[in-house]
């Protein structure tokens, strides 16, 4: 099956010679969730903005659903629902209107029932009479969400979608994203909050300096660069770590009555039969261990260090 969204050598250069997208390609596919992960200024935006249409592109290709995004705008645009990270609304417009408006500013009919769904998924029904000016900024952001939703588009791009909003509304996000996966929306998200990724992505990017250093199934990801710590409870507290095992690279807490090791999953050795030797030579006791997979948070922090 052919990807849904494809791009290929896109740059993006503006006025001054600053270039925000470095030759970039990237396939995503039908249905699946897409974390785009990357530092401030590494270019999220600039190429959620240049596949919806806000930012022209220097050169490259799109193509959504088939559809080339420069020759067939209308087409692809139609395919796109782009939730940014702040948009202006008229503050007296209701909030049922602005979201009807916004299915029809793409040609479609009006559909009450679907506009009620929405409203209801998002908590926003009890608001629909109300005027904008009076919603919380949580609820502006469920109305970004619901207006982006309106004219039921195969690929909805978040960008930043819980950024400074509480945590009930960060789960509600969550909980909505899978409930349109489901129904086979394919969606493409930037987040600061790792968890998110972790929580909801199939697959994960990691965009640095305009270009795109990695792509990769968050499983995968995790199983090929995560490490490992190991975690020994001291019998006694220690001061320092014995000269002879400073090799191991251990860390010692503050209190001293740990000891962590960090160990590559994928090696040929971790090297834990060699510590523990090294631990009984030292008369080191520990009454317990354990161990610890890194985050992607780690990884990712890691991948941005390296590029």
């Amino acid at each position: 099956m052919a990807p849904i969204l494809t791009i290929r050598d896109l740059v993006k250069t503006y006025e001054g010679g600053f270039q925000a997208l470095k030759s970039v390609s990237l396939d995503i596919n039908e249905g699946e969730v897409f974390a785009l992960l990357g530092p401030n200024g590494a270019g999220k935006t600039t190429l959620i903005s240049t596949i919806c249409g806000l930012v022209r592109a220097t050169s490259g290709t799109i193509r959504v659903g088939g559809h080339d995004a420069q020759r067939d705008y209308r087409a692809a645009r139609k395919m796109i629902g782009l939730v940014p990270q702040e948009m202006p609304t008229a503050p007296f417009e209701l909030v049922e209107d602005t979201v009807a408006f916004s299915r029809g500013l793409f040609g479609l009919k009006p559909d009450r029932e679907l506009v009620e769904r929405i409203l209801k998924d998002l908590s926003l029904w009890e608001k629909r009479k109300g005027p904008i000016m009076a919603l919380s900024g949580g609820m502006k952001r469920r109305l970004l969400v619901a207006k982006a939703l309106a004219h039921e588009p195969k690929i909805l791009f978040l960008d930043e979608p819980t950024a400074g909003v509480d945590v009930e509304l960060r789960r509600d996000m969550w909980r909505l994203v899978g409930a349109l996966k489901t129904r086979g929306v394919t969606i493409i998200l930037t987040t600061h909050y790792i968890e998110e990724a972790e929580e909801m992505a199939d697959r994960v990017g990691v965009i640095n300096k305009g270009e795109i250093i990695l792509v990769e199934e968050k499983a995968e990801l995790m199983r090929k660069l995560g490490k490992k710590l190991l975690t020994l409870s001291l019998g006694e507290p220690l001061d320092r770590v014995p000269d002879a095992l400073v090799h191991h690279d251990l860390i010692l807490s503050e209190d001293g009555t740990s000891l962590t090791y960090t160990y590559d999953t994928q090696a040929e050795r971790t090297g834990i039969t060699a510590l523990m030797s090294d631990l009984a030579k030292a008369g080191i006791r520990f009454h317990d261990l354990q161990t610890d997979q890194s985050s992607l948070e780690d990884i990712f922090v890691d991948l941005v260090k390296r590029g």
